[in-house]
Order: structure tokens, then sequence, then C-alpha cells
């Protein structure tokens, strides 16, 4: 009944009633009060005619959670219905809430009683501002600056009001408003700021209450981002400023506010200004914080204010010199002031917080950055002037880039201790210290780690580049101090280890080859002489380490090479946790880049490398679990597939898989006596490790492992067939349960390692025909006959990905067979994945990549189909790009788009399209509109732009519309206009049709020019209000993409910023 009565809004709103429903919800009572209170409060907040209520609301409610449900209600309306409101209830609305705002800040006692509800109307106020100001609310400014000379408790909230303006406009609004409205707000309050100006320099000077000036201070941080320049240095503010900074109270935000002044870079106009700000700031600073404080200590042993301004000063000190250090570097007093600033920043680099030193981080690495780069032009001493931004001749330049290297020499060789003293783990290693000081394998990659090491290995290398000679040195002095045991402990040794790897590549090869010798002579030192099975694990983690970023190194030195290969078989039975993954992943990194080491007969020895490997090859890998072996496997076959002589290859090849074929045939010899023998569980295992060993190796060998599937290609088609048989039985009389069972799963994972083995051959084998019809047709019945019959539990999404391969690979010669594989796969697949978005998910991706390989290089099949079966691939892919999951969704999309392509030039372009163009424009639309799909948004935009280009192009003959509908017959171009008009006005009825037409008018017009045509669907999403408040950096995603690429050109550039390892050439040592 309360609820009825609650739900009626044609008479005033029982607010009483409403306030029990609101602490209902918020209560502490049974589950369903509150189910029920929450089910009144939303239909409330989703009926259209409450927020007429929400002025009686505010008016006599005293609880602070109902006064926040109404303001939430009128939020709503602000965002999406203001402009459609009529105009006396819009200045009704803002002239009430201006009111309540005015009257409960004008008296200290309720202003601070109501602080959060103030705070939330002042939200409510900026948003209506975003539509009222300039235009319908010119006075806005004035009114603002003259209720905050009333009192000084209005006045901190006028603050606090300007500081939500700003942020608004300046920092929230991309993606929040369309970029004419940006603009227009900027100009306002660019224009209108003297009087904000005059406020905040009045408050500062004349007021004593430490709120108001804390406030004031708080929104200057805001603004000044973005005033215009004169009322920063032609004013009294920077003084005022410097004056509060040497005060406790105001410290932190003083320098919050000096810190965005240091960050406005403008040229050289106000350089005097800055360098006489930079000069009274470290006067005051040595006051505040001596040059001999152990900053580290005192940060961890520091309140949350004092740790703060540690956090702020590194802010200050890495914005005033990424804008501002050549302006220090031109007297020598100003020099002296900028090296002790270094040496500051030097100090805070120690402080044991991730956040501060990730800002310190950030800067060193630019400063490093630009002064490599000056160095490295020097060659081209025009670039390096233009560089510099200085107009004089070559030779000045070379001399004044020479200055600059000294000037910075002794930062410079700080910073290098610092980083590697700091140096973050990279990803190649395994082992690690847990909390309680245990050495443990690592469980869980932290990105952020990942990310820091990426860019201290980019800063030393610049750092290495502009000084080997001290890089080296200070390197091999930590070293000694390891070895001497000075120095030794697992952090130190750790950090060293982990820089040295860090800076492969980036020395000349004579340098590099000295600087390794001594390097990996003491660490197998170490390992020698350091007891205990945690120390050992711990410096074998950092041999591996560093021999694995030196294979150059390595190729050079056969004896070297031959020495770490042996001490990582010696490391292979070392059975701490993390050694053996970590030898065998370092073997195969090694083998990649040095594998005609190995094939070779090297001086002094009686054969080559990989022949007594195989010799001792069962003792070498006998401790090692299967997933090491498997690995260890690649890592030979890596090896064979260096050797050019076939028939060494065939021995090599026979001799590796030795041990697992004898195991095979043995289990075939058994199974043709009883078949029963292949059920036995520890069978099953053997025949999966044989498969996955096999595998690996046709990972590494390609096409030269063809001898050995074909060997055992018909027994595993059997033992698949067989497998399948038992799953399906197992599945139709134990339920969908069974499927989970462990015997079931086992099956089942030899059935996939099965498809693997085979995708994985015919993907890495060369382009050879014959491959194809040798492994293809036997393939037919036991592989896709079988996914047919299967049950769908019991159906491997395996056999989608192989035959997508197949296709993939053998392109238009697959033609024949694609009805075949269209009859096994297609409808009962799409069954069993269009029931729900979850059920299935390796099937759903999987599914789709076929369908991409099928329209990609057998377009014709797809033409030979009926109209129901293409009407089942197009709602298909409809399906595919509507759903959640960005993968399947963006392969949809790729898909649609090869469609679109094909059908364009094919003779049944117009049947095509008038059966799909207007479907597949209403569906991209919806998911281009509905913020569940945003990452696909680059391809929903290119599938509009051909949709449109092709209507305007002419090349559709027959009309799109339903000529029996229409009296006329409009041109197609027309039409699709008119369509989306009328589509995007029903589905959007907050929007003017105005405003829709235009949009659709500026999109045909900009189809030909798609940064435009892209940036107009920007700006419409925000219109449409669809995707206020949300995270869009998913709309610029394409944008990030081009800067990724060119900044990995860039580091291509630079000798080590890739590391050999990730390079991706052949390397071949011959």
């Amino acid at each position: 009944m309360a609820a009825e009565k609650l739900r009626d809004l044609s008479q005033p709103i029982d607010v009483a009633l409403l306030d029990a429903t609101v602490a209902a919800f918020y209560g502490t009572g049974s589950k369903e009060e509150r189910t029920t209170a929450d089910h009144i409060l939303r239909d409330l907040q989703s009926n259209p005619d409450m927020w007429l209520q929400v002025v009686h609301i505010l008016s006599n409610t005293q609880n602070l959670n109902t006064k926040f449900f109404a303001l939430q209600v009128l939020e709503g309306v602000i965002k999406y219905r203001w402009n459609a409101l009529p105009i006396e209830q819009r200045d009704g609305m803002k002239n009430y809430i201006s009111e309540v705002i005015v009257k409960l800040s004008s008296d200290e006692i309720s202003f601070r009683r109501e602080r959060l509800y103030v705070n939330k109307l002042n939200t409510s106020l900026v948003q209506i501002l975003k539509h009222e100001w300039p235009a319908r609310w010119q006075s806005f400014v004035p009114d603002l600056v003259a209720a905050a000379k009333t009192s000084e408790t209005i006045c901190e909230n006028c603050m606090a009001i300007l500081k939500l303006l700003s942020e608004e406009v300046f920092d929230f609004s991309r993606g929040e408003m369309t970029r004419q409205k940006i603009k227009e707000l900027k100009q306002s309050l660019n224009s209108e700021f003297k009087l904000i100006h005059e406020l905040c320099l009045y408050v500062l000077s004349a007021s004593q209450r430490a709120e108001l000036i804390r406030a004031t201070l708080a929104t200057l941080h805001a603004f000044l981002s973005w005033i215009p320049l004169g009322y920063i240095f032609e004013s009294p503010l920077l003084e005022t400023l410097l004056k509060f900074f040497p005060v406790p109270a105001y410290r932190n935000l003083t320098l919050q506010c000096l810190t965005e002044v240091a960050a406005l870079n403008f040229g050289d106009f106000y350089n005097m200004q800055y360098a006489n700000i930079y000069s009274i700031f470290m006067v005051q600073l040595q006051n505040i914080l001596p040059p001999s404080t152990n900053i580290p200590v005192a940060y961890l042993n520091g309140s949350t204010e004092e740790q703060a301004f540690i956090q702020n000063l590194a802010l200050f000190f890495t914005s005033f010199y990424k804008s501002h250090i050549r302006v220090l570097e031109s007297t020598p007093e100003n020099i002296n002031a900028l090296l002790m600033g270094l040496e500051y920043l030097i100090n805070i680099s120690y402080v044991d917080d991730t956040e501060v030193f990730k800002v310190c981080l950030d800067y060193w690495n630019s400063l490093v950055l630009e002064l490599f780069e000056a160095h490295h032009n020097q060659e081209n001493p025009a670039a390096a002037a233009n560089m510099m931004g200085l107009k004089m001749f070559p030779a000045m330049v070379d001399s004044q880039i020479m200055q600059r290297r000294q000037l910075y020499a002794v930062p410079m060789s700080k910073l290098r201790l610092l980083t590697i003293c700091r140096m973050a783990k990279p990803e190649e290693v395994l082992i690690v210290e847990d909390e309680n000081g245990n050495i443990v394998r690592e469980t869980m990659k932290d990105n952020d780690v990942l990310l820091q090491y990426k860019i201290m290995k980019e800063t030393l290398i610049y750092l290495a580049h502009l000084d080997h000679v001290d890089t080296e040195k200070q390197m091999l002095e930590k070293l000694s101090k390891q070895l001497n045991g000075e120095d030794y402990t697992w952090n130190n040794l750790n950090t060293l280890c982990w820089a040295i790897g860090s800076i492969s590549g980036s020395m000349v090869e004579e340098q590099e080859n000295r600087f390794l010798v001594m390097v990996i002579r003491d660490l197998l030192n170490l390992c020698e002489i350091t007891k205990g099975k945690d120390n050992k694990a711990v410096i074998a983690s950092n041999i591996m380490y560093v021999v694995g970023q030196y294979p150059r190194f390595l190729r050079a030195h056969w004896k070297f090479l031959k020495t770490v290969v042996n001490k990582l078989f010696e490391f292979m039975h070392e059975t701490h946790p993390g050694v053996q993954d970590m030898a065998c992943d370092t073997f195969l990194k090694i083998v990649q880049k040095c594998k005609r080491k190995f094939v070779i007969t090297q001086v002094g020895e009686n054969e080559p490398f990989v022949s007594e490997l195989l010799t001792s090859l069962a003792a070498t890998i006998a401790d090692l679990e299967p997933h090491q072996i498997h690995s260890f496997y690649e890592s030979v076959g890596q090896m064979i597939q260096a050797e050019s002589d076939p028939q060494k290859r065939e021995e090599y090849l026979q001799r590796l898989m030795q041990l697992p074929n004898q195991k095979w045939t043995e289990i075939i010899g058994q199974a043709r006596q009883s078949v029963d023998f292949l059920k036995d569980p520890d069978v099953i295992r053997a025949v999966l490790n044989i498969l996955q060993t096999n595998t690996s190796a046709a990972t590494s060998l390609g096409t030269y492992f063809l001898s050995q599937i074909t060997l055992i290609f018909l027994d595993m088609l059997n033992v698949y067939r067989m497998y399948s048989e038992l799953i399906s039985t197992s599945i139709a009389q134990g339920g969908p349960y069974a499927s989970r069972t462990s015997v079931v799963k086992l099956l089942r994972s030899v059935k996939r390692e099965t498809l693997k083995l085979i995708e994985t051959f015919l993907d890495k084998a060369e382009d050879q025909p014959q491959i194809g019809k040798q492994f293809v047709p036997p393939m037919m019945d036991p592989v896709l006959g079988d996914y047919a019959r299967n049950l769908p539990d019991a159906r491997e999404s395996e056999v989608l990905s192989l035959f997508a391969t197949i296709i993939n690979k053998y392109k238009g010669t697959m033609i024949e067979d694609v009805p075949r594989i269209f009859e096994a796969v297609f409808q009962c697949t799409l069954e069993m994945i269009t029931k729900n978005f979850e059920d299935y998910p390796e099937h759903r991706l999987k599914f789709f990549s076929l369908l991409h390989a099928i329209a990609t290089y057998c377009f014709p099949a797809l033409v030979q189909l009926s109209s129901e079966q293409l009407k089942l691939v197009m709602d298909s892919i409809v399906w595919a790009f509507r759903h959640t999951e960005r993968n399947v969704a963006e392969t949809g999309l790729n898909l649609l788009l090869e469609m679109l392509i094909n059908f364009q030039a094919s003779e049944f372009c117009n049947q095509f399209h008038q059966s799909y163009f207007l479907t597949i424009e209403q569906e991209i639309f919806a998911v281009l509109t509905d913020t569940f799909h945003k990452p696909g948004f680059k391809l929903h935009v290119l599938v509009l732009q051909h949709l449109f280009c092709l209507v305007e192009s002419g090349a559709l003959s027959e009309p799109l519309c339903d000529v029996s509908t229409v009296p006329y017959r409009p041109n197609n171009g027309f039409f699709v206009r008119e369509y989306t008009i009328k589509l995007l006005s029903t589905s959007f009825p907050n929007m003017k049709i105005s405003e829709v037409t235009q949009f659709v008018n500026e999109l045909f017009e900009s189809r030909i020019d798609l940064s435009t045509f892209k940036n107009h669907i920007r700006d419409f999403l925000v219109q449409s209000k669809e995707f206020s408040a949300q995270d869009n950096k998913d709309l610029y995603a394409e944008e990030a993409a081009a800067q990724q690429e060119r900044e990995r050109q860039r580091m291509l550039s630079i000798p080590g910023l890739i590391a050999p390892n990730e390079i991706q050439d052949e390397m071949l040592d011959s």
C-alpha cells in the first residue's frame, strides 16, 4: 500500500514515507525489506515525472540519503533531458539550487554540518552550467564573485564551484561534450577570468581563515594549467605563492600550484621569471629540508603530510626540469642551484615508494633520452642544432653538446648507480624472494614491475651510450663486492645482474666481449664458492638471465657457449622450484639465436654438439617434468632444423624421437592385441605425453618433421577415433556430468593434442601442396565426420581451428572441400553457440575464424550456398559482433568487412545488398551506440564508411527500398539518408531531428575522409548522451596503436633498446 502511495506522483510525494523507504534500503533490516525498497526507488527514479518532486523533497526532508536520492533523480534529467524542458522549469530549478547553496554556505555552522549535501548541490549546479552558460546565464561569473564577497564561507564554497567547473571543462570533457561546446566553455572561462583572478588574490592577501585559503589554493591549482599567462607572470600571484610555501599548513597546496606553473611551456618569454622562482624556491627548500637529510629514511618515518611533501617535491622538480632545464644552464649561480636540485631528485629516487619512484623515473628517462639524442646526432650537426633549439654553426653545436654532457656527467654517474641498485625484475626471471624471505618460483606476473623494467632498461641503455666506461666500471665494481662478500645480498646481486642483462646490444662487440668474459667468469666463480641451496638458486637464475641476454657474445665464443649450455644441463637436475623451468627457457632462447653453432663440428671437437647431446639425451632429461621435456625437445628441434644436410637431419630426428617412438610402438602393439589396453589412465597419459613431445618438435622443425608425423599419423587417427567413441559413450551414459570426470578429460586432452599436432605441422610446413593432399583427405571422416556425429559436449573446438589453418594455408585449393566442412560443422556449431553468450567460449572464436578463412580464400564456395544457408551465415555474423566478448565481436566485424568487400566485387552485389544492407546498417548502429561494444569502434566506423561509400558510388543498380511500399523510386543515396535519419531519431528521442539530420549529412559528406568521418561519429555518441560519464579511451584506440608503432620503429633504430632476443631475425651464425 505504501509503495503504491509513493508511486502515485499526481500529488506531492509523502516525504516521511520516502525517508522510511530510503532508510530501509540503507538499513540493516531483512534482505526482503532492502529488496522491496530497492524496487520502489528504482521505479521512482525511472519515472519521467519524478524530477518535479525534487524541490518538494529537498525542502521537507532532513535525511541526507533522501536528499542524495532526489539529487540523483535531478542529475539524470540535467544530463539527458535538460534542453527539452520548458524555460520556466529550467529557470526555477536553477534558481532553487543557487538559493539553497547560498543559504547553507552563508552560515559557518550549517556549512560545516551540511558539507556533503552542499558538495552534491555544487555538482548539480555545475552540470546545469554546462548547458546554460554562457548563452543563457551570462551573469554567472559576476554573480558568483559578488556572492563570494558577502561572506567567507560563501567565498569558500564559490571556490569549490569554480574548481569543479574548471575540472569539468578542462580535465573531464573529452567524450563528455562535443568539441564545439568544449571550445565555447573554454573561451568563456578565459574571457571572464579577470574577476576570478582578482577574487583569488584578494582572498590570499586579506583572509586569515585557513579553510578559505586552502580552498582558494586548491581552486588556483585547478586553474593554473589553462589561464592566460599574464595573470600568472604579470601579477603578484607567484610572489604570493612563494610566501605561502614555507608555511607548513599550506606547503603542499602551494607546491602543487608551483608545479602547475612549472609545467607550463610556451617559449622563452618568461625565462627570467622562471629562473627567479627556482632560485627563491631552492633557498626556501634548504631551510625546510636541508640537503644533508637522508630522504628515504625521513620518508619512511614521516607523517602522511610529510610524505605527501616529498611526492609533491618530486613532481615539482620533474615538471620544472622537463620544461625549463635549459633556463638553469645559463649562469654559474643557476647551474649550482640546478645541480643541487638534481641531487635532491636523485635522493628522492631512492625513496621506497612505487609512485614516487615512477615520477622520478619518468623524468630521468626523458632527460637521458634528450642527452643521448644530442650525442647520437653529433654526426649530423644540423639535426642536433635543430633538436636543441639552437641557431648556430655546426662547430659551436659540437662544443655545446660536449659542455652539456660534462655539466651532467656527475648526476648521470649517480643515476647509473641508482638504476643499477633499483633495477626492476625482467619477465624471464622466474625465481623470486617471497614475503617470508624464502626463494620460490614466481606464481604470477606483475605487470607494473614489467612496465617499470622496460622504462629502466631504456634509461640504462641511454646512460650506457653516453658513457660506456663509467657504466662498465660501476657494474664490475658492484660485482666484485658481491664476490668478496662486502655487498652480497640476494637483492643486490639480482638488481646488478638484471641491469647487466638489460644493456645487451648497446656496446660494440669488442667491448661487450671483454665485459662479459669478466661477468660470466665472476658469476660462475660465485656459484662455486657460495654454499646453501637458496643462494645457489639465486645465483643460477642470474647466470641464466645474463647469458640468455647476450646471444651475439655466445655465438662468437664457442667455449663459453658450450660451458653455459652444460651449466644449464647441470641446472636441469637442480630440483629447487623454478630453476629447471628457467634452465629450459634459457636453453630454448640461446638455441634459437645460436642454432648453427650446435650442428657444425667445432675446432677441437670430434662431432657436432647436437650429436653429443643426442647420445646423452636420456640422462640429461631424467629429472625434468613432462612440460620441461617438451621445451627441451623444441630446443633440440631448433638445432636439427639448422642442419642443411638432409641425411644428417633425418638421422638426428630419428635419434631425437627414439624414446617417444619406442613407447608409441609398444602401446600400439599392445592395443592391437587388446584394445582395452588403451583405456588404462596411465596409458592415456603416456599417449598424451608422446603427442605433446611430437608437437614440440614439430613446432621447431616444420616441413622437416614430415617423416616423423608420417610414421605415426594413421595410428594416431585410429586412437583419435577410438577415444572419441569412448567419450561419446561415457557422456551418453553418464549425462552432462560425465564430461567433467577425470578420465573423459584425459581422453579429450589426447584428442585435442592430436588436432594440435596436425595443425602445428601443417601450419609450420612450407607451402607444399602435396603435404595438404597427403594429410587432409584421411582426416575428413575421423575428424570432421566425428565432430558432426558427436554430442555437443564432446565436440572439440580445435577441429574448427585446424580447418581454419588448413584453409588459410592451402587457400583456393580447398574450395571443393568447403561444402563438406560446412555440412559437418556449421549448423551443429551454431546451435551450440547461439543459445546464449556464455556456453562453449572456445568454439565461438574458432568458428568465426574458420568462417573468416572461408570468406577470404574460398569466397566462391560461399556464393554457392542456398539463400537459407547464406542467411544463417549473415545472422551468425550479426550475432558475433553483438557479442560482448571482445575477440568474438572483432572477429565477426572483420568477417563482415571481408564479406562486404567480396560481395561488392561479385555479380551478386545487388541481390546481397537488397537483402542485407539495411539490416547491417541498423545492427552496426545498435552496437556502435551501445557502450558494451566500445572496443569495436574502429571496425564499426569502417563498416559504416564502406556502406555509405558504396551507396553513393552508384555501384548498386537496384533499389534498396521496398518498391511496393514507395509510390516513387528514390535514388539509393537519398533513401539511405532518410532511412538513417529515421532510424536514429526513433532510437534517440532526446535529440532534435535537426541535430540528427545534420549528423547524417555530415557523415555522407565526409565519407571519403576517414578521420573526419570518425570525429563526427564521436561527437554524435557524446550528443546522444549514451557515452557520457564513462571511460571513452576505446574510441581513440586506433590513434594510440599508431603511436605505439612509431615508438617501436624509433626503438629499433637505437642499439640495445630492443633486446637481441626480441628482434625477429634468424641471427644465423654460419
